[in-house]
C-alpha cells in the first residue's frame, strides 16, 4: 500500500467550491477511475459521514472518506483547490486541499482506521501541510501523500 496514491489520483486547480461540489467531485473521479461503479452511493456515503462530523482539519485540510460497498478497492484521491472552499475546520479556516479516503465497507475498521490515522498524524506535521500546499505537480503530489502515509 506503500503507492496507494498515484499522479491519476491527484487533481490540482480543481473547480470545485462547495462541499457538496467536493465530493460530487470526489465521487465521479472513483468511477472514472474504476474504483466503483455508483458515483451517487459513493456521495452519499461521504455526505453521511459529513453528517457525523466534519471532516476538515487545520491548516487549510480536509479528510473526507467513504465507508460503502460500492467500493471496489481502497484507495486515496486529493484534489487542491481554484479558491478556498468554506468548510468547517478545526481551526475555522478555509479548505485547501482535501485528501479523500474511498474504502470498501468491508475494509472500514482496519485498512480505513490505518490510512485515516497515517493521514491524520501526516497533517500534523506543519512542514508536511507546508509541503502539500506549495507543489502543484500532481506526480510531486502523490509521492509527498505516499511518503507521508509510509513513514513510521
Amino acid at each position: 500500500m506503500s503507492d496507494i496514491v498515484t499522479e491519476s489520483h491527484v487533481f490540482v486547480d480543481c473547480k470545485a467550491a462547495t462541499i457538496d461540489e467536493v465530493l460530487a467531485f470526489f465521487a465521479e473521479k472513483t468511477v472514472e477511475l474504476g474504483f466503483a461503479d455508483d458515483a451517487n452511493a459513493i456521495f452519499e456515503a461521504f455526505k453521511a459521514r459529513e453528517a457525523e462530523g466534519t471532516t476538515g482539519m487545520t491548516g487549510g485540510f480536509a479528510i473526507p472518506h467513504a465507508k460503502t460497498a460500492a467500493v471496489k478497492e481502497a484507495t486515496i484521491l486529493v484534489a487542491k483547490f481554484a479558491a478556498d472552499v468554506e468548510w468547517p475546520s478545526m481551526d475555522d479556516a478555509p479548505i485547501k486541499c482535501a485528501i479523500a479516503l474511498l474504502i470498501p465497507a468491508a475494509e472500514a475498521g482496519t485498512t480505513h482506521l490505518r490510512l485515516l490515522s497515517k493521514i491524520a498524524v501526516m497533517l500534523m506535521d506543519a512542514h508536511k501541510r507546508e509541503e502539500l500546499l506549495a507543489e502543484n505537480d500532481p506526480a510531486k503530489l502523490a509521492n509527498l501523500v505516499n511518503e507521508g502515509i509510509t513513514e513510521e
